[in-house]
């Protein structure tokens, strides 16, 4: 049996792809067995190591403000950047030359700097040419450097999802004399936003994780950064990588699992277009009814 796709399986495709399975299953349970095997050997899995993590002290005075700072930095440089990835890959567009050129250079010029490197260099920008404060100058750097990769990215992901569109959906506007602002505006941008939704999605969970740069080069104290701080008060170094792991894993599954529901949703709304009309629509719509006995649906004059 074929389909449209592959080629279904045979009996002997079943038993090789049963038996990688069952060897990839088998080798996994073999590597976490050696971990913790290591772990254990080494001291890292005795309670007093973990005791701290079951105590408010350990999550309010560093987890927490660091997961704050965290969250604080990431939907800042979202804000920020969505909408100016969203102005460059339109401008990439553009029919003039004078618009496209440099929006071009700019999208390539960023996207092609270490994200480190514009957190860096944006540190040293705030503090020699500007009077922002020691202690928001992390912040700042951190937003800055991921606006201006994140919003370079988002530019191509923009443009290339309203590339990806049918070419019959531009030309029907333009023959009905829409403009080629309100072509993008009504026509391109909201059918190509559930196309572009899973690569914008992988680009905001890259901000989250992003953030911890700030916290290892530049003092911010984001989530990686204070875990630091509470490492070296309880002595608990792996068991505080691995929990503030989890935390990153669970932060951007919320996240991703919210962007598969809103993807969903579009589409689901795009499939419905048609209205639901009720019994008194339907009465009003009947020209004969709407009419009387002598209305224009029953051959009457109006």
């Amino acid at each position: 049996m074929t389909s449209v796709l592959y080629d279904a399986p045979g009996p002997k495709a079943k038993r090789r792809n049963l038996l990688l399975s069952v060897l990839f299953f088998a080798l996994l349970a073999l590597a976490l067995w050696w971990v913790w095997s290591v772990m254990d050997d080494k001291g890292q899995l005795e309670w007093s190591l973990w005791k701290p993590f079951t105590t408010s002290e350990a999550w309010t005075t560093y987890l927490l403000p660091g997961l704050a700072d965290t969250l604080k930095a990431a939907s800042l440089a979202m804000v920020i950047a969505l909408p100016l990835g969203a102005v460059l890959g339109i401008a990439r567009m553009s029919d003039h030359r004078w618009v496209r050129v440099p929006a071009g250079a700019v999208v390539e010029f960023f996207r092609a700097i270490p994200v480190l490197l514009l957190m860096l260099f944006a540190n040293e920008f705030f503090a020699r040419s500007t009077d922002v404060t020691s202690e928001d100058r992390p912040l700042y750097a951190v937003v800055t450097g991921l606006v201006l990769y994140n919003a370079s990215v988002l530019a191509e992901v923009v443009r290339a999802g309203i590339l990806s569109l049918p070419k019959g959906q531009s030309e029907a506007a333009q023959a009905i004399g829409l403009r080629k602002s309100q072509t993008m505006g009504s026509i391109l941008l909201p059918q190509a936003v559930t196309v572009m939704l899973p690569a914008i999605v992988s680009q905001l969970v890259v901000i989250v994780k992003d953030t911890a740069l700030g916290g290892v080069m530049l003092g911010f104290t984001e989530l990686l950064n204070s875990r630091a701080t509470l490492a070296a008060n309880y002595a608990n170094v792996i068991p505080s990588f691995i929990v503030v792991a989890i935390v990153f894993i669970v932060l951007n599954f919320l996240l991703t699992s919210f962007a598969s529901w809103l993807e969903g949703r579009l589409r689901r709304s795009k499939r419905s277009t048609g209205a639901v009309l009720g019994a008194d629509d339907i009465d009003d719509l009947n020209a004969a009814k709407a009419g009387g006995p002598h209305g224009t649906g029953a051959g009457g004059t109006v």
